[in-house]
């Protein structure tokens, strides 16, 4: 099974390319209070070139229904991200496919599907215990979030094992800002990493 490679947080479409050339398999947009934050018609028109096999991620924090709804009719994902917990509210058609987030220190994983694994606060680079999330991956199909970058990922990979990485800040020039650059030197460091599973 190759490693899943997420890039998160994207708001250009210099970047969603870049991202997709560098072959990252899933792209995140932040429908959330964040730097990052995107509206759904601009990221339908980001995203719209895509090919199908790229995830297009829908990234959330606590979001009413209604606004979930107008993200799924305006920029139709493949995948909704959110907190766990958060599901239970949203009408989720059964062609999304759902990314539970969970967090360190708080509910364990009860999945067997995909899901995220990060710190407290999402997009702030805030980096999980290794050797506890390395427990975790053991059941599920866990993406590793939290802290990632280009120095660190291959380690990450050999130590959790995780299904996939996921990265955002560490592939910023500014908050909020894509740099291309960044984004091919972490998606190769992850490629290279991946040998090695």
């Amino acid at each position: 099974m190759s490693l899943v490679v997420k890039i998160c947080g994207l708001s250009e479409a210099e970047h969603v390319h870049a991202a997709i050339d560098a072959g990252a398999d899933a792209i995140g947009f932040v429908f959330a209070d964040s730097v990052r934050r995107i509206a759904p018609d601009r990221a339908a028109a980001i995203a719209a070139e895509a090919p199908a096999h790229i995830k297009r991620v829908a990234v959330m924090l606590h979001p009413g229904n209604d606004e979930w709804q107008q993200v799924l009719q305006v920029f139709r994902p493949d995948v909704l991200q959110t907190d766990a917990g958060d599901f239970a509210a949203l009408e989720v058609p059964e062609s999304i496919q759902q990314w539970p987030v969970f967090r360190e220190g708080g509910t364990a994983a009860a999945t067997t599907g995909c899901y995220i694994y990060e710190g407290a606060k999402s997009g702030q680079g805030q980096s999980v215990d290794w050797s506890a999330a390395a427990v975790l991956a053991t059941g599920g199909r866990m993406i590793l979030a939290g802290g990632l970058d280009a120095q660190n990922v291959a380690e990450a990979i050999a130590t959790v094992r995780p299904f996939g990485v996921d990265v955002s800040s560490a592939v910023e020039s500014a908050p909020g800002l894509k740099d291309p650059r960044l984004i091919r030197k972490f998606i190769g460091a992850a490629r290279a990493a991946e040998k090695s599973l």
